[in-house]
């Protein structure tokens, strides 16, 4: 069992405060000093959001590289060095991502695909660990616990970055939903051979260590999918007094998940990961008002993670461990990495061209180093080093990877996206009239653009009342026809409100002549 993250004892915080260092220490003596700058980071990292984006530099490295400035060797000469404390609000961040990620992960996506990113995520894993590990050990000189501390640490792709990444590439589904599922399950047996191995005394006995991987991710996996369908089920049949109060209680679900999974002696990753996947795919009230909540407080969580990670580092110990990270991260990269995709992947019959982009896309971000400061607060022999490695490794790697990967999904031509875009329906409940309010965007890919309203073909019990278009509503006829950008409200009542859902988005993707050609719109999720 992967023990949770400890916080600093007072006491321990007073006699780091009370030893001589050199530059200004980390210090804030009033809230409003505090509040300034933190909204200045704030405003700073949304910044950086836009400069990456357009240069098409991963915002990670934007991140670490300010707080990397507000450091020791930077402009900030800020001193810190709690590698427990970052430990603490990294697993936290942690877990917003990963509950952010489950939340935006269709699950049509990733049923297809669930045994492959499984295995992916677990001999994948496997075999990652143990090719990059040898590399460390051989190549760069590092003891054995080390270069699988290293070995492991690395091993994991980043949901982070793989979310923000692979969502603005139009990947075949089978693609995105393998990365994405991978980067959710990967995590929890990560942690596990993080801990095993920085842990002192040697490690015995590995087939324990593979049994007890197995019972947490299992434990972890059943507290997910029973916490998932309870909170769905609570959201969908008890009507909160405000609309806000929805976001939250999504998270609250999602985050009581990972406490019941860690009580249960299992893994909370996976259990977060997990609910907020049953929430995300549940039909939800407020649903795109929930998924903006979720997406901001993701990007805060990344934003206060990768700062304090840059805070953490020391930029001047880092050139002896420049080579290192270079040489283990060649060997992840194309031995490691590419081998683990082909012996998990071949067996299900995964395309050539399918398999070299996903080689490609094992995405690290944060939480490669997140996991190395767990050696340090265990005082694992050169643990420091371990880390400086991982971090080198992390940023050279990221800034290689993630600007390519648009590049080599066109050359393996896996660059197309789905042929129309899915429509947005928010849901709101009518408790008192035992109905619900659909409100419907209909994006420009759709093809219910040049559909009339009777061609809907609504059942009975729906019907459009609204429509928006250009800014101004109207009543609609009948013959009304439909265009791109145009907002419609439906008025549905308690017993054919999933089936009129079901029907407007199989209009969306098959047109007028859905239902007779196939599309029935099932699976359809936001």
């Amino acid at each position: 069992m992967a023990p949770q993250p400890r916080v600093p004892c007072t006491c321990a915080a007073a006699r780091d405060a009370r030893r001589p260092r050199k530059g200004r220490p980390l210090t804030v003596h009033h809230l409003d000093q505090l509040l300034l700058v933190c909204s200045l980071v704030l405003l700073v990292a949304v910044a950086a959001v836009r400069i990456s984006s357009r240069s098409g530099l991963p915002s990670l490295l934007v991140y670490l590289g300010i707080g990397v400035a507000m450091g020791q060797d930077g402009v900030g000469d800020i001193h810190f060095n709690n590698a427990e404390l970052t430990q603490v609000i990294g697993y936290a961040a942690l877990v917003v991502i990963l509950a952010e990620g489950g939340l935006g992960t269709k699950w049509k996506e990733v049923k297809p695909v669930l045994s492959s990113a499984a295995t992916l995520a677990l001999v994948g894993v496997a075999v990652s660990v143990g090719v990059t590990a040898a590399g460390a050990h051989y190549l760069v000189g590092l003891e054995w616990r080390q270069a699988f501390i290293v070995g492991a640490v690395v091993s994991s792709t980043d949901a982070a970055a793989v979310f923000s990444v692979l969502r603005r590439i139009p990947l075949p589904a089978r693609v995105t939903g393998t990365l994405e599922a991978e980067s959710g399950f990967n995590d929890a047996p990560v942690v596990i051979l993080v801990v095993a191995f920085s842990t002192a005394g040697p490690v015995e006995h590995w087939y324990a260590l593979v049994g007890e991987i197995a019972l947490e991710l299992a434990i972890g996996a059943a507290i997910g999918l029973a916490v998932g369908w309870l909170g769905s089920w609570g959201l969908r049949h008890v009507a909160l007094p405000a609309s806000g109060l929805y976001p939250i209680a999504v998270l609250a679900i999602a985050v009581t998940a990972y406490a019941a999974g860690a009580l249960m002696h299992g893994s909370g990753f996976l259990a977060v990961y997990l609910a907020a996947m049953m929430l995300g795919n549940a039909k939800l009230p407020h649903w795109p008002a929930t998924r903006g909540f979720a997406d901001g407080l993701g990007w805060i969580a990344q934003i206060g993670m990768f700062v304090l990670l840059g805070l953490l580092v020391t930029p001047h110990e880092l050139g002896d461990d420049v080579w290192p990270a270079l040489i283990i991260g060649l060997v992840l990269t194309m031995v490691a990495r590419p081998l683990s995709v082909v012996l998990s992947l071949t067996p299900f019959r995964v395309p050539w061209q399918e398999q070299t982009l996903m080689s490609w896309a094992g995405l690290r971000g944060a939480v490669p180093i997140i996991l190395a400061t767990i050696p340090m607060v265990n005082g694992v022999a050169g643990s420091r080093r371990i880390f400086n490695i991982v971090f080198v490794l992390v940023v050279v790697y990221t800034l290689v990877q993630g600007p390519t990967l648009p590049w080599l999904a066109r050359k393996l031509k896996l660059g197309e996206g789905p042929e129309a875009a899915d429509l947005g329906i928010e849901s709101a409940p009518l408790e008192r009239l035992r109905g619900h309010l659909l409100s419907v965007a209909i994006p420009g890919e759709s093809k219910m653009h040049g559909v009339e309203v009777n061609e809907l073909r609504l059942p009975a019990g729906a019907a459009v009342t609204l429509v928006v278009r250009d800014g101004k509503s109207f009543v609609p006829m009948p013959t009304t026809v439909l265009r791109r950008g145009d907002e419609l409200l439906v008025v549905a009542t308690d017993p054919v409100r999933d089936a009129a859902e079901q029907r407007l988005r199989a209009v969306g993707h098959g047109g007028k002549l859905a239902g007779w050609l196939g599309t029935d719109g099932v699976g359809s999720g936001r």
